[in-house]
């Protein structure tokens, strides 16, 4: 009996992994889409109409050597180490081939995954997200009371002098213009 997942429309961060039971010619045969009007050989494995291979990574787990696919979970793909420390042992010790399907593939769309061979489900993890971390600033300056309005910096002697000549020119001109209006 085979596992079914539900993908929400407002699916975000969700990884899962499935063992491809394909040797290496197969499973490169297995990515290929060979035209538009029949889905792909992932498609119908995952049993999904519409799926966008960008989010979608089939690999070999001999190219993650020194890494494993527990540390390309973590280190490649976000998820929490907690998350998988569990299951170290069992995802490093896994070989052949490994399909990971990422949220964003299925566009925004609700699906049901349904998989059959050549794949076995191995695991579903989330991405971990960004903490928050409320720690105090470290300069003295950063201290003070935030509800206060802030203040003006004083004006500089150098923009002071400026506009008091800008001032003078203009009365200058002014008074200018007037002689030349009761003269005319």
């Amino acid at each position: 009996m085979s596992e079914t997942f539900q993908v929400s429309a407002t699916e975000h961060g969700v990884i899962r992994v499935f063992m491809v039971n394909l040797g290496a010619d197969e499973a490169a045969r297995f990515a290929e889409n060979p035209d538009a009007t029949t889905p792909a050989p992932i498609n119908r494995a995952l049993g999904v109409d519409e799926l966008d291979h960008t989010f979608v990574e089939l690999f070999a787990l001999n190219s993650l050597e020194g890494v494993g696919l527990a540390g390309y979970l973590v280190e490649g793909l976000g998820v929490a180490e907690a998350d998988v420390a569990p299951y170290r042992s069992r995802l490093n010790g896994m070989s052949g081939h490994v399909l990971i399907v990422l949220s964003k593939a299925f566009g925004g769309r609700a699906a049901t995954i349904t998989p059959v061979a050549p794949l076995k489900w191995i695991g579903t993890y989330t991405e971990e997200g960004a903490s928050v971390k409320f720690a105090p600033l470290p300069s003295k300056g950063a201290e003070g009371n935030i509800a206060s309005a802030p203040t003006k910096a004083p004006k500089s002697d150098a923009r002071v002098g400026g506009m008091i000549a800008m001032y003078a020119l203009i009365a200058m001109f002014a008074l200018v213009g007037l002689m030349i209006w009761v003269a005319g």
